[in-house]
């Protein structure tokens, strides 16, 4: 038998949740209008980026422009974000744009695309290298010394830039607008519950269906599909809560394909991944913990729900080299890429017998195509029907 060890979170959602958003470019209600310079890595990350800055002015560099153009080709996620930019820059465009500013709407500020001159002394003095970063300190330098009674920040995710611009006396922060605050329900800091009656973990123990959620007196309301250790003074239980059945349910350390969780956190996960119910999953942990093992055992157990298993990961690309350039047709191209999903899978095949029903369902899901891997960049646009 098999095990998989470290440990492993689990966040799970099946029903709507709202989080709100941070970040350090938002002001209060009470604050003053203020001027935010962008660097091309801002607009990379987050091509909505102009939607987050309230009523403040936001600059645009002209050296930001060039960058974006050398991003506008290929298929990652930057290059996407690169182009849907220029398209929304292009329906905002008038001809106030570089001088008088062009209006983003109401209760917003407005959008300017500026140049530095050619020789700003505080910034060659300091950095006299002909660089786009060089520049870019040089529109935020001059921009402030214009409108010295507005405060004038550089957003930029590149630390360095961000300590360049601090040491010349600049304002600079990171762009976190897209990180999410409200971080509650993935707490592990609730994972273990103490104080709970000894006789409510027998009944668990005792009730395969459950014990109904109102015989305990829980301090925070509990999240769908939350897991928990629940402890009392003499025994205690990993547990699960239903929100459909609104009650508190014992998890099995379940073995599927010869895998079996070996911590509370892998526990947990194999308990939402094998609920056919649960229609999305995200599990978090480092490398190693057992993440893709065991989504690929509770996948496989439910071969007979789904008509199909995918397992997809994305290319992370060597050398710069694109897979245009590398041999072969596309599976020999994605090959050496996938070969992390193959090991999980040749995992749970060495823990079958060779004359297991389970290992010839396994290749023959494999020969059929039932059981496909794939590189993440090639599923988009499709529609997978009844899926795992």
């Amino acid at each position: 038998m098999a095990t998989t060890d470290s440990q492993t979170k689990v966040k799970t959602k099946s029903t709507e949740t709202k989080s709100k958003s941070k970040s350090d470019t938002k002001p209060t209600a009470t604050s003053a209008k203020k001027n935010f310079i962008l660097d091309t890595n801002v607009i990379l990350h987050d091509f909505n980026c102009l939607d987050n800055f309230e009523e403040n002015d936001i600059y645009i560099p002209f050296v930001v422009l060039e960058e974006l153009d050398k991003f506008k080709r290929g298929n990652d996620q930057i290059n996407f974000n690169a182009r849907a930019f220029v398209r929304e820059l292009d329906l905002i465009t008038d001809d106030d744009l570089f001088a008088k500013g062009a209006e983003l709407g109401v209760g917003r500020g407005k959008l300017y695309i500026v140049n530095s001159a050619k020789d700003n002394r505080k910034i060659i003095d300091a950095f006299p290298e002909k660089t786009a970063d060089n520049r870019i300190l040089a529109v935020v330098s001059e921009i402030g010394d214009k409108q010295p009674q507005i405060k004038t920040i550089l957003v930029s995710k590149d630390i360095n830039l961000r300590m360049k611009a601090r040491s010349l006396g600049m304002l600079a922060e990171d762009y976190i607008n897209d990180k999410v605050t409200n971080v509650d329900i993935f707490s592990a800091d609730e994972e273990v519950v103490e104080g709970i009656n000894p006789d409510l973990i027998d009944k668990i123990y005792a009730q395969t269906g459950g014990v109904d959620i109102d015989e305990f007196n829980f301090e925070k309301q509990l999240n769908p599909n939350q897991c928990f250790i629940l402890k009392s003074e003499r025994n205690s239980v990993l547990a699960r809560y239903n929100p459909f059945t609104q009650k508190i349910k014992k998890i099995e350390k379940e073995t599927n394909f010869g895998i079996q969780p070996r911590n509370a956190e892998q526990a947990f996960a194999f308990e939402i991944l094998n609920d056919s119910e649960i229609k999305l999953v995200g599990l978090t942990g480092k490398a190693g913990t057992g993440k893709t093992l065991l989504a690929l055992a509770s996948a496989l157990k439910q071969n007979r729900i789904y008509t199909r298993i995918l397992l997809a990961r994305p290319i992370v690309s060597l050398s710069n080299k694109d897979l245009g350039y590398l041999p072969g047709d596309e599976k020999q191209k994605v090959a050496p890429y996938m070969q992390p999903l193959f090991d999980n899978l040749n995992v749970i095949k060495s823990n079958l017998g060779q004359n297991s029903s389970d290992l010839r369902m396994i290749d023959e899901m494999q020969k059929s195509g039932q059981l496909e891997i794939e590189a993440l960049a090639f599923i988009r646009g499709r529609s997978l029907t009844n899926t795992y």
